[in-house]
C-alpha cells in the first residue's frame, strides 16, 4: 500500500482463505474458509507501524490484525487467537510473561535445492568447521552482518538480551527480553524477518528450518513462561516464603496435558521431527524436570521471583503466535481443571509412554484430529483448517522421491 493510502485510513481487505495457504501455496477446499472466500479486514497495530532500516528506499512495515468484515477477530488468525487466550487470562486476574529464545543458521546462498547447506566464507576466507560453539570470536568472520542485524534491531525497538553462537555449524541464538505474550510473539515475527533480509544485503542466507543439517543440533524456539497477578504484579508460581504454588504445578499439568495434542501446532512442518527424533537438548516428551535439558518441560534454576516453566518443544520453524498461544492455552487448562503433573525426573530418565508425543507430522496431525481439548481452546474453524493446510504440505511431501531413497533402495532387489 502507498504510504499515502495508509494515512488517509484506507482500508486494506484480504480473501478469508490467504490465512489456510499452505507453504507451496494452495489452499484447502473453501468449506474450511467459508465458501464465498469473503474479505478479511487488516488492521495495523499501532504500536507495530515500523520503517525498515535495511531498506534502500522508504518502505515500512505494519504487523496486522486479521478482522472480520463485521469487526470481531477472525477465528483464522493465529494472533487473534493468542489476544484471546491473553483475554481469558485477564479475566482471572493473572497476565501471562513469556520469552523466546530463537535458533538460526546462517549459510552460503543455496542455489540448488539438491545440495546441502554450506557455511559462508568469513572474513578469515574460510568456512566455519563445527568448532565455534559458545566462542567469544566465532561471529567474527560474520561481523559486518552481526553488526547491522544490531543496528536494525535497535531501529525496530527489539530489547536484545544474549547473542550466542549455538552447538551447531554456523547456528546462532538470540534470547528475547520476557513481557507480553503479543508483544514477544509481534518482536519473534520481527526478528526473522529482519535477520533474512538483512542477509540477504550481505550475500547470505538466514535458515529457520527445524533441521538443516544432518549430524548436526537442530534449532529451537524454547518458551519461556510464567504468570502475574495483575493486581500486583507478583510472581504467582511462587508464594510468600519463596516456594512452588499450587497454580505453578497446575500449569504445568495443563502443559502436559496438552503437548501431545498440540505438537502439530509446537512442530508445524515434516522437518520439524527430524530435529525431535533427534533429541539431543530436542526433548519429544512431556516430562518435566528442574533444570533438566532432557525434559519437554523444564524449569531453569531461578530465583523465586522469577520462577517460570520453559517449554523445549517448538521448532525455530514454528508461528510463534501461535506456539504461545497453545502453550499459554494448555497452562490456562490445567489451572482452571486443578490438573496434577506427573512427579519430576532428574538424570538419565525413560519416558513414560503416556508422556511420549508424535514422532512425525502424520502422527502428530491424527492427534490434533482427534483432540476435543484443541477444538475447545481455539475453536473448529480453526483446527480443522490448520489440519486441512497441513495435510496439503504433508501430502506434497509423499509426492517426492528423496535423494535417499534413489540412492539406497534402487540397487534392492
Amino acid at each position: 500500500m502507498t504510504a499515502e493510502g495508509f494515512l488517509e485510513g484506507r482500508r486494506l481487505q484480504m480473501a478469508r482463505g490467504v490465512l489456510l495457504q499452505c507453504i507451496m501455496g494452495g489452499y484447502p477446499p473453501a468449506r474450511f474458509y467459508g465458501s464465498d472466500d469473503g474479505d478479511l479486514a487488516l488492521v495495523a497495530e499501532p504500536s507495530m507501524i515500523h520503517p525498515l532500516p535495511w531498506s534502500d528506499e522508504p518502505r515500512a512495515l505494519a504487523i496486522c490484525d486479521a478482522d472480520e468484515l463485521s469487526g470481531e477477530s477472525s477465528n483464522l488468525s493465529t494472533r487473534g487467537q493468542l489476544k484471546k487466550v491473553i483475554a481469558r487470562y485477564a479475566a482471572h486476574g493473572l497476565a501471562p510473561v513469556v520469552a523466546t529464545e530463537l535458533e538460526f543458521f546462517v549459510f552460503a546462498p543455496n542455489t540448488d535445492p539438491t545440495q546441502p547447506f554450506r557455511p559462508p566464507v568469513g572474513l578469515d576466507g574460510r568456512r566455519e568447521d563445527g568448532q565455534s560453539a559458545f566462542s567469544v570470536s566465532s561471529n567474527n568472520g560474520l561481523r559486518p552482518f552481526f553488526s547491522e542485524v544490531y543496528k536494525c534491531m535497535a531501529a525496530l525497538g527489539l530489547p536484545r538480551d544474549t547473542f550466542m553462537h549455538e552447538m551447531g555449524v554456523s547456528q546462532f541464538e538470540i534470547n528475547l527480553l520476557h513481557g507480553d505474550p503479543l508483544l514477544l510473539a509481534d518482536q519473534t515475527f520481527l526478528f526473522k524477518h529482519l535477520l533474512k533480509e538483512v542477509a540477504l544485503k550481505h550475500g547470505l542466507s538466514v535458515v529457520c528450518m527445524a533441521k538443516p543439517l544432518a549430524h548436526t543440533p537442530g534449532s529451537s524456539m524454547h518458551i519461556h513462561q510464567s504468570l502475574v497477578e495483575i493486581a500486583t504484579g507478583n510472581n504467582v508460581f511462587s508464594d510468600q516464603s519463596g516456594e512452588p504454588t499450587a497454580m505453578f504445578h497446575h500449569f504445568i499439568g495443563g502443559q502436559q496435558a496438552g503437548m501431545a495434542d498440540f505438537t502439530a501446532l509446537f512442530a508445524p512442518n515434516v522437518n520439524s521431527y527430524q530435529r525431535l527424533c533427534h533429541p539431543y537438548a530436542s526433548p519429544n516428551n512431556a516430562c518435566w524436570s528442574h533444570d533438566n535439558r532432557a525434559a519437554g518441560l523444564r524449569i531453569p534454576a531461578s530465583s523465586p521471583a522469577a520462577r517460570r516453566v520453559e517449554n523445549r518443544l517448538p521448532g525455530a520453524d514454528a508461528n510463534p503466535y501461535l506456539a504461545i498461544a497453545a502453550s499459554l492455552a494448555a497452562g490456562l487448562h490445567g489451572i482452571e481443571h486443578a490438573l496434577e503433573p506427573t512427579a519430576a525426573i532428574q538424570g538419565e530418565f525413560e519416558v513414560p509412554d503416556n508422556l511420549s508425543l508424535p514422532c512425525t507430522l502424520n502422527a502428530a496431525l491424527e492427534r490434533l484430529k482427534r483432540s476435543q481439548l484443541a477444538r475447545e481452546l481455539f475453536g473448529q474453524e480453526f483446527i480443522e483448517g490448520y489440519i486441512a493446510s497441513k495435510t496439503m504440505e504433508l501430502t506434497s511431501f509423499f509426492d517426492e522421491i528423496t535423494p535417499w531413497e534413489r540412492r539406497v533402495l534402487a540397487a534392492q532387489a
